[in-house]
């Protein structure tokens, strides 16, 4: 399985964002034997006028050139300085890569990815670009695709990402996350599925296959991009559901399944997760990529 990694994804940034995640996935990845050193690619950070795709020239100045206020630093979460600014760029190009891959191969990952509270013209929870967004619109530009999903399985709304394509009937963007947790004000989505406080793996898993298979039929996608935040674990600093280990390792093969049945290329992104320690969040995430891998094995 092909994915997309860069040293400078651990960004030397003093924040409650556990960066050294990316690089302990890496590893914890490679010493499983679920990707090989030659399956790791590192993407070039995305071009200017791809950005442009998605945000406003004036707030990438702003990120470009350390602009930013304070109320907008503190709005993002994080503290600008040029190693943020070229990690999302960074990032950007990874999830790009990555989607190139995935068309080619049926899936691939981004070993970062899935900013989804960037919006056009501003940042806010840890997300500086709308990586999704950009690979989306870069692809559709190309011709490359016509139609695509984003099934966001983070534990907050994807909010940027839903105002990003509120006015695209072609990109089709599910997001079922927890009710009462950030952001406080909710966005809508193509479909959301808010679920209830300390939500736990029957109720969850129950909601996710009544509503997955019908999101991507009226999808109809020629793509796949999949959030799979493991900030639904249970005890997570930032998450407010209750899902174990296995209720994880479960959603993700779930999602895997679901969309390879229908040979849509799937892309594998991290979004959030904030477990007790960086270790403990890279194990959390592996599952995804160790589930999507076990799919194409079987053929699926």
């Amino acid at each position: 399985m092909k994915c997309c990694f860069h040293p400078e994804y651990q960004a030397a940034v003093r924040s409650g964002f556990p960066m050294s995640k990316h690089t302990l996935l890496k590893d914890r990845l490679l010493a499983d034997g679920v990707i090989s050193p030659g399956d790791l690619f590192e993407p070039e950070p995305i071009a200017l006028e791809d950005a442009q795709l998605v945000h406003d020239p004036g707030y990438l100045s702003k990120l470009q050139s350390g602009g930013l206020s304070v109320a907008e630093q503190r709005r993002i979460g994080l503290p600008w300085s040029e190693a943020l600014w070229r990690r999302a760029q960074l990032t950007c190009g990874g999830t790009l890569l990555a989607a190139r891959h995935a068309r080619l191969d049926g899936v691939a990952g981004n070993l970062a990815g899935g900013a989804h509270h960037a919006f056009p013209d501003h940042g806010e929870g840890f997300c500086l670009l709308n990586d999704v967004a950009i690979a989306i619109r870069k692809l559709c530009q190309e011709n490359a695709v016509a139609r695509a999903v984003i099934i966001d399985l983070d534990v907050h709304q994807g909010n940027g990402t839903a105002v990003i394509f509120a006015n695209e009937p072609q990109i089709f963007t599910f997001s079922m996350h927890a009710e009462r947790n950030y952001p406080s004000v909710k966005m809508r989505s193509t479909l959301d599925v808010p679920l209830r406080e300390g939500t736990g793996d029957a109720e969850y898993l129950e909601a996710l296959n009544t509503h997955l298979p019908m999101v991507l039929d009226r999808a109809g996608a020629d793509i796949a991009f999949y959030l799979a935040g493991v900030d639904v674990a249970q005890g997570d600093r930032f998450g407010k559901l209750a899902l174990t280990e296995d209720g994880i390792r479960r959603r993700d093969r779930l999602v895997a399944s679901a969309v390879r049945q229908r040979r849509t290329p799937l892309v594998l992104l991290l979004a959030g997760g904030y477990a007790s320690t960086p270790a403990r969040t890279a194990e959390l995430h592996a599952h995804v990529f160790r589930e999507a891998l076990a799919q194409e094995r079987n053929g699926l």
